[in-house]
């Protein structure tokens, strides 16, 4: 190797492998591994298999052989999981090793027991998506073409986990979806059955966010925080500040609905709105000529 090429390597590579005061604050000290994004993506993997059989996998000749392939699969993702929760957990400094790992094997059994549920969801989620769309045939074309299938398959499962206290992990499920999609929908947002999300590329949906049931949203909505506060070391402070989704809710392409407000059950609000105010049950809410206005206070989604 030419000597100048050498000596740029070596001084880089000691120039990198010091740990910086940014690294050091940046970076958890807790013991172990981080979670692993691949072994994430292969639960997600894995729980479509078990919800979506055929789907995902080869199909199965008989009821025999499909409860087999489920139930090697469920084992799969619990061990997999317990895995991978227990680096979450030391990830955020819960615990000591052995602690940890006990731990996780407890929440893996307890997310395990949570997937017929969340398989329920997830079919009523395809039906609305089939039922909103014209241009879908049949309700396979739904689970294996539509991103909101992605989509709601990687939130409904990083939301249980959220639900069960597991740290990190559920971030990282939701922006693997947001990276595949275009859809971004914080786990800690709560969605009630029968949702649907056509197109998708663009849809922000906030951490506090509450949606109910039968609500559909089109490209480029945003249900966003209008503002928030700050504690007296200016850090946000995290308290509700996203909207409140009533049913039977249909939101149009690029409107964007921000703060603690509530629209009405069976509203529609049609495209490019900006709406800061809450809006009662039955409304229709369309914006017929341009509204020159000014926003101030837009911190943060």
């Amino acid at each position: 190797m030419n000597m100048d090429v050498e000596n740029v390597l070596l001084k880089n590579t000691t120039l990198l492998s010091f740990a910086s005061p940014e690294e050091k604050r940046m970076i958890p000290h807790g013991t172990g591994h981080f979670p692993s994004v691949d072994m994430l993506k292969e639960a997600i993997r894995l729980v479509k298999m078990v919800v979506f059989p055929d789907f995902f996998d080869k199909q199965r000749n008989s009821a025999t052989m499909r409860s087999y392939f489920i139930g090697t699969s469920v084992e799969h993702l619990y061990i997999l999981l317990s895995r991978e929760i227990a680096h979450g957990l030391r990830f955020n400094n819960v615990g000591l090793c052995d602690e940890s790992d006990t731990e996780a094997k407890d929440l893996a059994l307890k997310f395990i027991d949570l997937l017929p549920e969340i398989k329920r969801l997830l079919y009523t989620d395809v039906e609305a998506m089939f039922n909103n769309d014209p241009a879908v045939d049949n309700y396979g074309e739904v689970i294996l073409c539509y991103p909101v299938v992605n989509a709601m398959v990687n939130y409904r499962v990083a939301h249980a986990l959220l639900t069960l206290g597991i740290p990190v992990i559920p971030r990282i499920l939701t922006e693997l979806a947001h990276s595949e999609t275009g859809i971004d929908i914080h786990p800690g947002a709560q969605i009630g059955e029968y949702f649907a999300i056509d197109h998708g590329t663009g849809v922000v949906i906030g951490e506090t966010c509450i949606i109910g049931n039968h609500v559909t949203l089109y490209q480029g909505v945003t249900l966003g925080a209008k503002n928030f506060s700050l504690d007296s070391q200016g850090h946000p402070i995290n308290i509700p500040r996203h909207p409140i989704i009533e049913d039977n809710v249909t939101i149009y392409s690029n409107s964007s609905i921000l703060g603690r407000i509530t629209v009405g059950h069976d509203s529609v609000i049609g495209g490019n709105i900006w709406l800061t105010n809450s809006v009662p049950a039955g409304s229709t809410i369309v914006q017929r000529r341009a509204v020159p206005t000014t926003f101030i206070d837009g911190l943060g989604i």
